[in-house]
């Protein structure tokens, strides 16, 4: 029965990552490429005053692969691969929960895990170090930046699991409502210690010693010798479309699975009623 279920969540995990990437492709690569053009002319524009102090300009690596095999091929197969995955942790925790949420139907149960999922794996871990396109980030940084953002995904996951045993604790004394508010309010409370106690990229000490104390790693504006501006910081429209497509491609990924899965567990899960030309109105169970 539970592979059965993971090979279900396999599926429906590329099914959402096909419909995520044609989203992503459609509104987020265009902010892709305005943020690489972006680069391509702060490159230009940080070359020209180097040349103009002596300074000889670093030699640029060849591209390995177009950016149309990146927007098309790369990120598609990243994408389908990635939803195939978030699938089967999916499924998993989908098969977990079994015989655990009383009286829930299996279609209920799909759409709560499939939600809790995008919470705890990317909502919340993108509140505090969002998502960022071509031309945010510093390579001196990538490892304490990764390392940070895996922090806050195994706390949020593990304080959402925490939050959803404390609610089931605390429901028999303080009844559904109640309970669940609390476990909530727990959750946010602790979540929100861990936000405080990490640093922003911008403090990181690379980022300080070369940047000043910034909150982020989003490029300022090139300047000269006497201050001036030679080119623009990064466009805040470009980020925060980026950023907002970002979620709507995860959001797009989690909800598919949910609603994809959900009746082809409940298939699996519900054997055939003799009487199933009279349905019965009673909720389905969930077999421990």
């Amino acid at each position: 029965m539970e592979k059965k279920l993971i090979l279900r969540g396999i599926l429906v995990g590329a099914v959402a990552g096909v419909l995520a990437f044609v989203f992503a492709r459609i509104f987020a690569e265009p902010q892709i490429d305005r943020a690489i053009d972006y680069e391509s002319g702060r490159d230009a524009a940080q070359a020209a005053l180097g040349k103009a102090a002596g300074v000889p300009p670093d030699a640029a690596g060849p591209d390995l692969f177009s950016r149309t095999i990146q927007a098309n091929v790369g990120i598609g197969v990243g994408m389908i691969f990635f939803g195939m995955a978030m699938g089967a942790l999916f499924a998993v925790a989908y098969t977990v929960c079994l015989g655990r949420t009383g009286r829930l139907r299996a279609r209920s149960l799909s759409l709560l895990v499939a939600g809790g999922g995008f919470l705890g794996l990317y909502l919340v871990p993108f509140l505090k170090y969002p998502a960022n396109p071509p031309a945010i980030g510093h390579e001196e940084t990538i490892q304490q930046r990764s390392g940070l953002y895996l922090i806050m995904v195994v706390c949020s996951v593990a304080f959402l699991v925490g939050a959803v045993w404390l609610g089931r604790r605390l429901q028999a004394r303080f009844g559904n409502w109640n309970a669940t508010l609390l476990a909530v309010a727990a959750f946010v409370v602790a979540i929100g210690i861990v936000m405080l106690i990490l640093p922003p990229l911008g403090h990181l000490a690379y980022n300080k010693e070369a940047f000043g104390n910034q909150a982020t790693e989003t490029p300022l504006p090139l300047t000269d010798a006497k201050g001036t501006i030679v080119y623009p910081g990064f466009p805040a429209d470009v980020l925060f479309a980026f950023r907002f497509y970002s979620v709507g491609a995860q959001l797009i990924l989690w909800t598919v699975i949910g609603l994809a899965f959900a009746p082809l567990a409940e298939r699996l899960l519900q054997p055939a009623r003799r009487d199933a030309g009279s349905p019965s109105q009673e909720p389905d169970p969930i077999p421990a």
